[in-house]
């Protein structure tokens, strides 16, 4: 096998070193190494005597696109277009050697981390569609995927939908798996893929096939990757809209599980699972709610619209947390996200509040999102404050809050304002209708959004 050099890096000789077992399920850290390109002909192929193609200069001709120099290759040196590349990367990796070779615990080597590539899969990755044409008219083999994911892969990785086009016209498979258990269609990840998606399914591409190791669909795809547009196309196609993959995940489940995000896409998306029949109440295999998902991840948006739709505001998952669980747990580390939103919205559409004497623990918690104490503080009509509270917020946190934790430190011993007793009794009274009933009182906005709980700052 010859070995060429590329942009002038020196080609050290591959390094093995093998040390002694370890965990199956953690590997040492990287080490870095230099790259090097090789091809991988037979030593009996014809091709291998000379003369010989400069693979280095084929493999830049692919990678930067340059047609003229590709026609030099293959015409006057006869280049093989279905030539197998090994590129070695610029790292070296550990790699676990078989455990019925080494026993239970196995054995990592430290070896170059290498990829084998084909001129499809490199033309394609990189978004040549002349180079393709040229490679596909002189036989390449639109399927071949010695390094796990075929052209048509790399084609749909990168949103090239003129390559996908073209390798279709030339029969690639569009259910083609790689080593990995994906199809062309679950690698559709970005707004630019929207026509590839289009074209796998004009030729025949399966909309329900689960990747093989997680088990998502296309359209779990999509809601991962908030790609409205992509999973219209899908439910367009029969797609179903509550199909679950290998963690028992819906698509509206996963779509929840993000953060608020920049534009319309997640709602929009929302929207469309939802006028498809979604199910605003499916459990994935921890018993965790598309509700549990949203407020998790201070979505509040999100949990608004699951909560107008009937979600269970107290629904359990199997570690006993509720929605109201899960705000809390991450508001701490969402403070960005305004995390008391989504627990306002929550107490106001009827959740159980969490054991009175467990309030210390929420404000050791959250003590640097001051907006979600006061809301859930206010929701009780009393909590008897200590002065063993102050201990549990940091100094820096207090001074930095000081206005708000001096008024709530400072009702230690004393009862709440009459304002509050009357508020804490009209929302007794709405119970779960809280979020309908008084935004339809004839009072001032002001009075509303006090009796909604919206934080003021300070607590009387």
């Amino acid at each position: 096998m010859e070995t060429m050099n590329y942009k002038s890096l020196a080609i050290p000789p591959t390094r093995t070193c093998t040390l002694g077992s370890t965990g199956m399920n953690k590997s040492p850290g990287a080490v870095t190494g230099k790259l090097r390109i090789s091809s991988r002909l037979d030593p009996e192929h014809p091709l291998a005597a000379p003369p010989r193609a400069p693979i280095a200069r084929f493999y830049t001709a692919l990678i930067t696109g340059d047609l003229r120099t590709l026609q030099v290759l293959t015409e006057r040196y006869h280049q093989d277009v279905n030539l197998v590349f090994e590129i070695s990367k610029n790292e070296l990796e550990w790699q676990v050697k078989s455990q019925a070779s080494y026993g239970l615990s196995g054995l990592w080597a430290l070896e170059e981390r290498r990829e084998l590539s084909t001129p499809l899969c490199l033309a394609a990755r990189h978004g040549h569609p002349d180079l393709l044409r040229h490679l596909l008219r002189r036989g390449a083999n639109p399927n071949l995927a010695p390094g796990g994911q075929g052209p048509l892969h790399e084609a749909c990785l990168g949103g090239h939908s003129d390559c996908v086009e073209l390798l279709l016209e030339y029969k690639a498979n569009p259910n083609l798996q790689s080593d990995e258990g994906t199809a062309p269609l679950h690698l559709c990840t970005s707004q630019d893929s929207l026509r590839c998606a289009k074209l796998l399914l004009r030729h025949g591409a399966a909309v329900e096939l689960p990747s093989e190791a997680g088990g998502d669909t296309a359209l779990h795809v999509a809601a991962r990757h908030r790609l409205c547009h992509h999973a219209r196309l899908y439910l367009r196609r029969r797609a179903r809209v509550d199909a679950r993959n290998a963690r028992e995940e819906t698509a509206l489940g996963i779509l929840c599980g993000h953060p608020p995000g920049v534009g319309e896409d997640s709602l929009q998306l929302f929207q469309l699972l939802a006028a498809h029949g979604a199910d605003v109440d499916a459990r994935d295999e921890s018993w965790r709610s598309p509700l549990h998902r949203a407020c998790g991840a201070a979505n509040a948006e999100l949990a608004r619209l699951l909560l107008r739709r009937g979600a269970d505001a107290n629904a359990i998952d199997y570690d006993g947390v509720s929605p109201l669980g899960w705000a809390l747990q991450g508001a701490a580390s969402r403070g960005d996200l305004r995390p008391h939103l989504t627990v306002q919205l929550l107490l106001n559409h009827g959740s159980h509040k969490i054991w009175p004497p467990a309030f210390v623990k929420v404000l050791r918690s959250c003590a640097a999102v001051p907006e979600v104490i006061e809301v859930l503080f206010n929701s009780y009509s009393q909590i008897p404050v200590c002065q063993e509270w102050a201990k549990v917020v940091p100094e820096e946190v207090f001074q930095q809050h000081q206005l708000f934790y001096e008024s709530l430190f400072g009702l230690a011993g004393t009862a709440r304002c009459l304002q509050h007793w009357c508020r804490s009794a009209l929302r007794t009274s709405f119970g779960s209708q809280c979020h309908s009933l008084i935004p339809l009182l004839p009072v001032p906005k002001a009075l509303r959004d006090f009796l909604l709980l919206e934080p003021q700052g300070v607590v009387m």
